[in-house]
């Protein structure tokens, strides 16, 4: 029997994070983290990582804002730097949809009281060249926005949990919640059993096969995200930012002197719960490492970037986020089954919104006030 003050089952980002804040918050009470695998190793290693943080979904940029403050805390505590970039996020609008799209992502800003430049056609050549504008109804650059080492900031948030106190346990499979009268009392796993008054399900797409065991239904499926790497080349600025193009379904962003491509699919690869293996390792997402999929939109990606026909693909990287039916993450208690929480459902946000989820769930897992509002994110 191992007693903590706090479980929390997989070692993800969201995971990580949760313990940074509790241990930060809660000095002195134990906390236990278990992953299966090794830390960061799946959906969180595979993110293309863009941290955006003017959405439609207003209920996500409270949650990213805390990601980017914290970031120069963590920094602070590891005396080393995380390498975050932040050269904007390029919203292109060529149809009267995402112009208004557009529109209302910058009232938005205003509102938050984020800054919006426009850049000119002769400023876009510098910043993304290559782009090509004649299509185009209007862009907005949303600055302050950046992308990061997902791996290396998940890692961020575990080295400082353990400088902490937490302790970290790879290896470690939890193989069932310990239930009794209505209650999650602690987790059992092949090394042994650990007990705690409140337990956090965020194991990433398996959140699902755990809840499951106690009759709790989480609403999230484990849906492909691809992306592709090219070659390098000196032909993108060091300060390019990083450019969402809906028209195209698609978005581009820097990576070490090449470009990063990902696409909105037509139809991704989904997989039940049931049928997830243990590790993400162990998943074929492509025969052809996405090239069908890429081919396919290839048309409309190069409608905007004409070069993209010739581009040398480098490099392809695929991984399975947990999408919900309403684009919504799934944080929070469970109705009517005390001392579990849940924090899964990253729909593609999960590193930017990876500080906020961290501390709203640890804060209520302490028993304090939730500092963000989760009313859009429960059960």
């Amino acid at each position: 029997m191992d007693n903590a003050d706090l479980i929390i089952v997989g070692g993800g980002i969201f995971g990580c994070a949760i313990a940074y804040y509790f241990s930060r918050d809660n000095p002195g009470r134990r906390v236990v983290l278990l992953e299966r695998n090794s830390l960061n190793s799946g959906a969180t290693s595979r993110a293309a990582a863009l941290m955006t943080i003017i959405r439609p979904k207003e209920s996500y940029i409270p949650l990213s804002l805390e990601t980017y403050r914290v970031i120069p805390d963590l920094e602070q505590l590891l005396q080393e730097s995380l390498g975050l970039t932040c050269p904007g996020m390029l919203h292109v609008a060529a149809s009267g949809h995402s112009l208004d799209a557009l529109n209302d992502l910058i009232a938005i800003a205003a509102r938050y009281g984020r800054s919006v430049v426009f850049p000119t056609a002769e400023e876009l050549q510098a910043l993304v060249p290559g782009l090509k504008t004649d299509e185009i109804f209007n862009v907005a650059l949303m600055e302050g926005e950046g992308f990061c080492d997902p791996f290396l900031l998940g890692m961020f948030f575990a080295r400082c949990a353990e400088m902490q106190g937490v302790q970290i346990k790879q290896r470690t499979a939890v193989t069932r919640l310990i239930e009794n009268g209505g209650r999650i009392v602690g987790v059992e796993t092949l090394q042994g059993n650990h007990f705690a008054p409140v337990v956090v399900d965020a194991a990433g797409v398996w959140a699902t096969q755990l809840a499951k065991q106690v009759g709790v239904g989480l609403p999230m499926a484990a849906v492909r995200s691809q992306y592709w790497i090219t070659e390098r080349t000196n032909l993108y600025p060091s300060n390019m930012p990083m450019v969402l193009l809906p028209d195209a379904q698609a978005y581009l962003r820097p990576e070490s002197g090449a470009l990063l491509i990902g696409i909105r699919e037509r139809q991704s690869m989904v997989v039940s719960p049931d049928d997830l293996p243990d590790d993400m390792g162990d998943v074929i997402f492509s025969q052809d490492e996405g090239y069908a999929d890429l081919a396919e939109n290839g048309p409309k990606l190069a409608r905007f970037f004409p070069a993209f026909s010739d581009a040398a693909i480098k490099h392809y990287l695929a991984g399975f986020s947990g999408y919900t039916p309403d684009g919504h993450l799934v944080l929070g208690g469970v109705p009517g089954l005390e001392g579990l929480l849940v924090a899964s459902g990253c729909c593609g946000a999960g590193i930017s919104v990876a500080g906020g989820v961290g501390l709203g769930i640890a804060s209520i897992a302490a028993g304090k006030e939730n500092p963000f509002n989760f009313s859009d994110f429960g059960l």
